[in-house]
C-alpha cells in the first residue's frame, strides 16, 4: 500500500481551535452561593435542566467536616462566562428569597426519646 492512498482525516472542531492541545481556556463564573453543597448540587440541577453547564463546589475543609454556615460551609454554583445571564435569569425566576424558606425544619419536630 502506498502512501498516496491515505488521506488526512479532520479535525474535531476543538481540535481546530489553534490552542496548544486544541483546548481553549473557560472562564467560570459564580452565580450562587448557597449554605451547603445540597442546596447548591440542587440548583446545580435545576441549571443544567436548561442545557446550561454547571459545576458545584465547597471548600475541602468544610466538606470534609460536614459544615453548612460560614465561609468554609458555603457551596458555589459556577457556569462558564458565556452562559452567566441565562443562569442569573433562570435563577431569579425559580430561586427568589422571598420564596425559599431556609429555616430549620426539625425546629418545630418532637423528640423521639
Amino acid at each position: 500500500m502506498s502512501d498516496s492512498n491515505l488521506t488526512a482525516m479532520p479535525l474535531p472542531s476543538h481540535e481546530n481551535s489553534g490552542n496548544a492541545g486544541g483546548y481553549h481556556e473557560v472562564k467560570w463564573e459564580v452565580v450562587a452561593q448557597l449554605p451547603g453543597i445540597t442546596p447548591a448540587t440542587i440548583v446545580a440541577g435545576r441549571l443544567k435542566a436548561e442545557g446550561v453547564p454547571v459545576r458545584v463546589w465547597q471548600e475541602g475543609a468544610g466538606q470534609a467536616l460536614g459544615l453548612t454556615v460560614g465561609l468554609l460551609g458555603t457551596g458555589y454554583v459556577a457556569v462558564p462566562e458565556e452562559y452567566a445571564n441565562r443562569a442569573l435569569e433562570i435563577l431569579e425566576v425559580e430561586y427568589d428569597d422571598e420564596d425559599i424558606d431556609w429555616t430549620n425544619d426539625f425546629e418545630n419536630e418532637e423528640s423521639l426519646d
